[in-house]
């Protein structure tokens, strides 16, 4: 009869009675109060359990003091005793801690396996996504039948009148002269703020001008964007998004907006006259075709959308490759341009949706904007102090314009003389020398702009900033 802990005869035996071992009353006494479990199977016992075990006892002497061999021996045992203890406790953490680390492998495994399975499904989805030619019927706004939406081609009506618009300016744009009235560099550089509102619409963003100079879309944060009269400096009509407000365009005398819920409406006279919901996330930014009549916009979905406003219907969708926060017409109207989170500018034809050229950005491409000699496009990354001046023929970047602080909107005059930029720090105006192909800076403003544009003629500049505050500068 052996104690099952130290493997030697109990001096005085007990009985455990949930697992029928034999133990020394010393040691098994000593483990239960340290663990409260039978040392065997883990189950719970406590000393009143313990069955006495009635044997011969062997009678030991009294201990003699440690000068004795003896009393050497009795310590030794004691000592022998508790190392077995430990020990034994040793070899019961070890096996409970090699088979949760089994167990810890086995689910590592099955995680590492079900991760890649699942970024395999996900790349496939996301290369499959960039590949779709939407194809599908929407209702048209205004209540008519349903026009398909088909990224291959478009309807020959839109077709004819891209086609007509293209072959009459690419003709003249080159040549066309500048206006006598324009602005000239001297009296760009005089540029100084001469009206200031108030802080009009929280969070602005949205900026624009339409072509008489007079009347400005801003919009901001709380979803609605005010129609702002420049010579009477205020709102004289307000008109509510469906969300937060991302860009605001004039097509002719129609207000194009989006908003991030992904939603672009069109009002007219002040009444709404459509709201389109094409993209799957939000509606990012806007541009207007040269036709004044045709409106593209870029989501967070990798898509751009074309709308007819003559018969408010959609056009076209067509899918990119990565989530779009910038879009502009080329000047004549058969390109298109988008920027996206990936750092790319995409050209795409605008007939067919196919992809024509692809520049590189060194980030996410904020905002673009081409000159009107159709040869330039400038770029903008986020969060960049230099504006990148692309030209289109040798598909090179020839010009980075350093302003010294970032820039969130660019605006090429009619003329393609002044690049208008804004940033929090103030805005620039860059001329570009057609003569002798030289880039000067007629304006350094410290007025803060996170949306610029030109007034009437170039005459003046509209500034709008981060408060919804619009500040017109303008020759002193």
């Amino acid at each position: 009869m052996l104690c099952a802990i130290s493997g030697e005869a109990p001096q005085v035996p007990v009985v455990s009675p949930k697992s029928g071992n034999v133990f020394e009353k010393r040691l098994i006494e000593a483990y239960i109060a340290e663990h409260g479990k039978d040392p065997v199977n883990g189950e719970e016992l406590s000393t009143d359990d313990l069955i006495d075990v009635k044997s011969q006892r062997v009678v030991r002497p009294r201990p003699p003091t440690l000068t004795s061999i003896p009393s050497l021996l009795n310590v030794f045992q004691e000592e022998w005793d508790a190392l077995a203890l430990e020990t034994y406790t040793l070899r019961q953490t070890l096996a409970q801690t090699r088979q949760e680390l089994s167990t810890a492998l086995y689910q590592n495994d099955a995680a590492v396996r079900v991760i890649a399975r699942l970024t395999q499904e996900r790349d496939e989805a996301r290369d499959a996504l960039s590949k779709v030619s939407v194809g599908a019927s929407r209702p048209s706004a205004a209540g008519g039948e349903a026009m398909q939406v088909d990224s291959t081609g478009l309807p020959e009506s839109v077709l004819s009148r891209i086609e007509s618009t293209q072959a009459s300016l690419s003709k003249t744009r080159r040549k066309r002269p500048v206006p006598e009235n324009w602005a000239t560099s001297d009296a760009v550089s005089t540029f100084k703020p001469s009206q200031s509102s108030e802080p009009l619409f929280p969070g602005g963003t949205a900026l624009s001008v339409n072509s008489t100079g007079e009347l400005a879309l801003v919009g901001g944060a709380d979803g609605v964007v005010g129609i702002y009269s420049l010579p009477q400096q205020q709102i004289i009509q307000n008109l509510q998004a469906s969300g937060p407000v991302t860009d605001a365009v004039w097509a002719g005398d129609k207000a194009v907006i989006a908003s991030s819920t992904g939603s672009v409406k069109v009002f007219e006279n002040g009444n709404e006259v459509a709201d389109f919901n094409s993209h799957a996330g939000a509606a990012t930014a806007l541009a207007v075709h040269a036709t004044g009549d045709i409106v593209a916009s870029v989501g967070a979905d990798k898509s751009y959308v074309l709308y007819d406003l003559t018969t408010n219907a959609v056009i076209t969708q067509v899918f990119s490759g990565a989530s779009l926060l910038s879009v502009k017409f080329h000047p004549d109207g058969h390109l298109i341009a988008a920027g996206g989170v990936d750092g790319q500018v995409q050209i795409f034809d605008v007939k067919n949706g196919s992809q024509a050229a692809n520049f590189t950005m060194s980030g996410p491409v904020k905002c673009l904007f081409f000159s009107e000699n159709g040869t330039f496009m400038a770029a903008v990354a986020e969060n960049s102090t230099v504006v990148s001046i692309w030209d289109l023929r040798s598909a090179q970047e020839v010009k980075a314009l350093e302003t010294g602080s970032p820039v969130d909107s660019v605006n090429w005059d009619y003329t393609g003389q002044y690049l208008l930029t804004g940033g929090p720090s103030g805005l620039t105006v860059q001329q570009y020398t057609k003569a002798t192909k030289s880039w000067s800076e007629p304006l350094r403003s410290a007025v803060p702009a996170a949306a610029v544009a030109w007034g009437a003629a170039a005459q003046s500049i509209v500034a709008l900033n981060r408060d919804g505050g619009v500040t017109v500068l303008s020759a002193q």
